[in-house]
């Protein structure tokens, strides 16, 4: 006798035998965990990675220097979940030095980039503990390089990844909130409301998504949950016009009619018999979504109304460095464009992945 195998079993066997829906899946799962996780992998755990040295500015991937560094004075107790997961609000000073040297408790050092004896700056060790010097001057390697202000481009991309996914997240749960809830109103109850939902959505749709970005982001303000807000008020247009034409499909269907038969009124009917067996192209839309969430915020972080400085986006990473690409360090603007291009792909393979594997023709 065969065995019973589920709708959502031959789901996930189609979608284990996709390659690229795999490979997918298992890249946004690592971008997840890294961002989650960014502060403890990066290494420049100050807030937003926002540790300047303008001496070794735009420096080539690989690039290693001698540093001093120095602990900040007027740190204020921060609990460690906080510096985990946010950054250290006071972190202490990195200095590029190209040498050094102790004489009568002084610490004797030069700058980088400097090489005139008569401009040695002067530290006394006095005020540290000893083995101060040869604890805090060491060799630090930058991996991806520096940006045009000196900070460490690897920190400022993991930390960047936290914004995109960020942006991601909370855009396609707005989207999702308003999408349903719309669709399934129109598409359930029909005449004069359907009326009114197709003209919202008619509106809505003839307004380019990037100028409606904008002029949202303008009236709500530059800033970080501004731009979540206005990506998510945008991106609903979409699930509510798959909804509406999904429950209009199957309103009319036997399970429907009982349902209706046995008393149960029309919001229970629509959220626990109708989206449950709907949602299928509603996950392939917020896929996409997801992709084109964080296109939009690098969009408007490019244009300046996104994520504001010092907070790391990709976007304004390339807006920042986009001009370099002609002076021969091309890789601060296209290591960010890497980044964006890498994750976009990997949500529209996942999403391409997910529609065959829930296609019930297929």
């Amino acid at each position: 006798m065969k065995e019973h195998t589920s709708l959502q079993s031959l789901a996930l066997q189609k979608f284990k035998k996709n390659l690229w829906g795999v490979l997918s899946f298992w890249y946004i799962l690592l971008c997840l965990f890294v961002g989650i996780f960014a502060y403890f992998l990066a290494p420049d755990d100050s807030e937003n990675a926002n540790s300047m040295a303008l001496s070794i500015h735009s420096k080539p991937p690989g690039f290693s220097v001698q540093v001093l560094e120095l602990p900040n004075q007027n740190e204020q107790g921060q609990p460690w979940w906080s510096q985990s997961f946010f950054g250290k609000e006071s972190s202490n000073e990195l200095i590029p030095i190209e040498s050094f040297r102790i004489e009568n408790g002084i610490l004797y050092y030069q700058e980088y980039g400097v090489n005139d004896p008569a401009l040695e700056n002067e530290l006394d060790l006095s005020d540290y503990a000893s083995g101060f010097a040869s604890e805090n001057t060491y060799n630090k390697t930058y991996w991806l390089g520096t940006d045009k202000y000196g900070r460490d481009l690897l920190s400022r991309m993991l930390i960047g990844l936290r914004i995109s996914f960020s942006v991601g997240f909370i855009s396609v749960f707005i989207s999702l909130l308003l999408g349903l809830f719309l669709g399934s109103i129109s598409g359930y109850y029909g005449g004069k409301i359907d009326a009114a939902v197709m003209w919202l959505i008619n509106v809505t749709w003839s307004i380019p998504t990037l100028l409606l970005v904008i002029a949202i982001t303008l009236a709500l303000g530059k800033g970080f949950w501004q731009v979540f807000i206005a990506v998510g008020l945008t991106m609903w247009v979409e699930v509510a016009r798959v909804v509406r034409g999904q429950i209009m499909s199957v309103k009319s269907l036997q399970y429907v009619t009982a349902a209706r038969a046995l008393g149960f009124k029309n919001p229970r009917i629509i959220i626990r018999h109708i989206l449950p067996n709907i949602l299928a192209p509603v996950i392939v839309i917020s896929a996409a979504n997801f992709a084109a969430a964080i296109l939009i915020e690098s969009g408007l972080s490019f244009l300046g109304i996104g994520a504001q400085p010092p907070t790391p986006s990709w976007g304004a990473m390339i807006k920042d460095h986009y001009s370099y690409i002609i002076l021969g360090k091309a890789y601060l603007a296209i290591i960010p464009g890497i980044g964006i291009m890498s994750l976009v792909m990997a949500f529209m393979l996942i999403g391409n992945a997910l529609r065959d594997a829930l296609d019930v023709k297929s």
